[in-house]
């Protein structure tokens, strides 16, 4: 299957740099929200990297005005209608995204794949909102998108193997590396990456060592490019700590209980970097 446009839906942080990516890999694309100051917001973010990107040498002044050519803004799902493929990238609520689902099921047209880029809902559930569930399936990007290579491609239970080879084709076509995953609560990346994360807010909750030290142990004693605390801030606290519950709740197993003091901060609002204090502070 041919893709050459495609619907991003959600302007958001993810949603803004995966459309990035796929205009600068010569796909058309609409970026969907429905607030247009998130919409113009996005766009003017992509603007801003696309800028950066060409001041470092990483692109040229051409390639730039060509993507940046290639992006349209989109107020509408029904929009969708001349799309070959929609990248779901809206807030991660099962209630939502599953609205969303029915709606594009409805405006798209029948050849269309809907891809959403969930972190941990099972895309099983998801693509049931459907009446295409064999092209529905979870392409989970990494963030910053522009930067990290890795895409989850992961198949729901009646994702067709056309489906998926057109999806993976994408990701390699967007200079990502895809790997394949089934649906299990939290897929690979964060059904490993959580947990030690979580054990390392436990390590914090027992007095093991600060979060400074435990952050040097895995910098230097594991080669990890950051500490699982300082990186838990920046994905927010709230987020892993909502990973970590599904994960509890969809394994049923006890080693992936959520530490008391993960929900501790959650409830104080110290979220990570976005909030200024998580377990460490970003206050100016």
């Amino acid at each position: 299957m041919q893709i050459n446009k495609i619907m991003v839906v959600g302007a958001g942080q993810m949603g803004a740099g995966i459309a990035q990516v796929c205009a600068t890999a010569g796909l058309e694309v609409l970026l969907h929200d429905v607030s247009e100051a998130s919409l113009q917001k996005g766009i003017t973010g992509i603007e801003k990297r696309l800028q950066r990107a060409m001041e470092k040498g990483k692109l040229t002044g051409e390639a730039r005005q060509a993507a940046i050519n290639r992006l349209t803004p989109s107020s509408t799902l029904k929009d969708v209608k001349t799309c070959d493929l929609v990248i779901e990238a809206a807030v991660e609520n099962m209630e939502i995204k599953t609205k969303i689902f029915r709606d594009l099921d409805e405006q798209a047209p029948e050849h269309a794949l809907l891809a959403t880029n969930t972190s941990s809902l099972p895309i099983t559930e998801i693509a049931a909102a459907t009446s295409r569930p064999e092209k529905v399936i979870g392409m989970h990007f990494m963030n910053p998108v522009p930067v990290m290579k890795l895409v989850e491609v992961i198949r729901g239970l009646q994702t067709s193997e056309e489906t998926y080879q057109a999806v993976k084709q994408l990701a390699v076509q967007l200079e990502k590396t895809p790997v394949e995953v089934n649906d299990y609560p939290g897929f690979a990346a964060n059904r490993i990456l959580m947990p030690m994360i979580n054990e390392a807010v436990y390590a914090v909750y027992e007095g093991v060592s600060s979060p400074e030290d435990i952050d040097t142990v895995m910098k230097l004693g594991m080669n990890h490019p950051m500490g699982p605390l300082q990186l838990a801030d920046f994905i927010g606290l709230d987020t892993c700590l909502y990973i970590m519950e599904v994960l509890h709740e969809g394994l049923g197993d006890s080693k992936y209980r959520p530490c008391p003091l993960l929900r501790k901060y959650v409830k104080a609002g110290w979220l990570g970097k976005k909030s200024g204090r998580g377990f460490y502070s970003y206050q100016e």
